[in-house]
C-alpha cells in the first residue's frame, strides 16, 4: 500500500514538470528580456529645446506609437508565437537529446581513455626522462657564472 502511494506520488510529481502552472503577470520572472524590449515613445523619439511640434501631433504620435507597437506584438504573437514554440522547443529538444546521447558519453569516454594514456605517459617520462635530467643537473651543477663590470 505504502509503495503504491509513493509511486502515485512519484507521478504527480513527474506530471506537475510538465503542466506546471505559469504566471500571466510576470511573464519573465528571470528577467531575460529587461534591457532589450523595453521600448518607449521617449527612447525612440525625442524633440530637444526649441524644436516643437504641435501638442496635438505630439500626442497623437505617442498614441499611435504605443498603440500600433503593442497590436502590431500582439498580432505577431498570435500568428508566429505558436509555430516558433514548435521550432524552438524542437531545437532544444535536438540539443537535449545530442548533449544527453552524444557529447556526454564522448567526453566520458574520452576521459577514461585519457587517463589510461596519461599513466602510460607518465611512466615513460619516469623511466626516460627523470635519470637523463638527473644527469644534466649533476654536470652543470657545478658551473658557476660570475658578472664583472668592465669600464
Amino acid at each position: 500500500m505504502a509503495e503504491e502511494q509513493t509511486e502515485l506520488d512519484e507521478r504527480i510529481i513527474i506530471k506537475d514538470q510538465h503542466t506546471k502552472e505559469i504566471d500571466l503577470v510576470n511573464r519573465d520572472p528571470k528577467h531575460i528580456n529587461e534591457d532589450v524590449v523595453k521600448v518607449d515613445f521617449e527612447d525612440v523619439i525625442a524633440e530637444p529645446v526649441g524644436t516643437y511640434s504641435f501638442d496635438g501631433v505630439w500626442k497623437t504620435s505617442y498614441t499611435t506609437f504605443t498603440v500600433s507597437k503593442y497590436w502590431c506584438y500582439r498580432l505577431l504573437s498570435a500568428i508566429l508565437g505558436i509555430p516558433l514554440a514548435v521550432v524552438w522547443g524542437f531545437l532544444f529538444a535536438l540539443i537535449s537529446f545530442c548533449h544527453i546521447w552524444a557529447v556526454v558519453p564522448c567526453i566520458k569516454s574520452y576521459l577514461i581513455e585519457i587517463q589510461c594514456v596519461s599513466r602510460i605517459y607518465s611512466l615513460c617520462i619516469h623511466t626516460f626522462c627523470d635519470p637523463l635530467f638527473e644527469a644534466l643537473s649533476k654536470i652543470c651543477s657545478n658551473v658557476r657564472v660570475a658578472l664583472r663590470k668592465e669600464i
